[in-house]
């Protein structure tokens, strides 16, 4: 997969809501900053989760009997390429 790049378009309203709460400058950094953080706590939030999942199921499926990797891309490539392996959508459309 490639990097993402992602354009969110604000009204000068919705600009001036955020800004009450968030720290804003005229170059509207502190509201990119806030929507990096918000981007960032729901990867973690979502490899948690992930992580949690597979490892429990890789744990009690008598057929793995490799070792589980250490790292995050290694689990991930391992995860899936399984074949039970489903994304949201794929779980979503089953």
């Amino acid at each position: 997969m490639a990097t993402h790049t992602k354009t969110v378009s604000l009204t000068d309203l919705q600009q001036t809501i955020l800004s009450n709460d968030l720290y804003n400058d005229t170059d509207n950094a502190g509201i990119d900053a806030w929507l990096q953080a918000a981007m960032d706590g729901k990867i973690n939030n979502c490899w948690k989760r992930f992580q949690q999942e597979w490892t429990t199921r890789l744990m009690n499926d008598d057929s793995f009997t490799d070792a589980i990797p250490s790292n995050q891309a290694d689990f991930v490539a391992l995860v899936t390429a399984r074949s039970d392996y489903k994304n949201r959508k794929a779980r979503d459309d089953a």
